[in-house]
């Protein structure tokens, strides 16, 4: 292999990446709109616990303990 080739397998490499990621990170955020639209979760809750995040304040989801035996 010369060296022209090794930066060709580099840089595709590189633009594959790249694509994958920004797949990726479309495919999460709607997925997230999606569940913000259909009433599963609120995300504006989350947003809120930088500015409450005291021990007293109100959990953002109720809190769910099963046993697993």
């Amino acid at each position: 292999m010369t060296a022209q080739n090794i930066e060709y397998i580099r840089v595709g490499a590189y633009f594959v990446v790249t694509i994958l990621l920004i797949v990726f990170l479309y495919s999460y955020a709607i997925s997230m709109w999606r569940r913000q639209r259909k009433g599963l979760r609120d995300y504006e809750k989350y947003g809120d616990l930088a500015v409450n995040d005291s021990l007293s304040d109100e959990l953002v989801e109720p809190r769910t303990t099963s046993k697993k035996e």
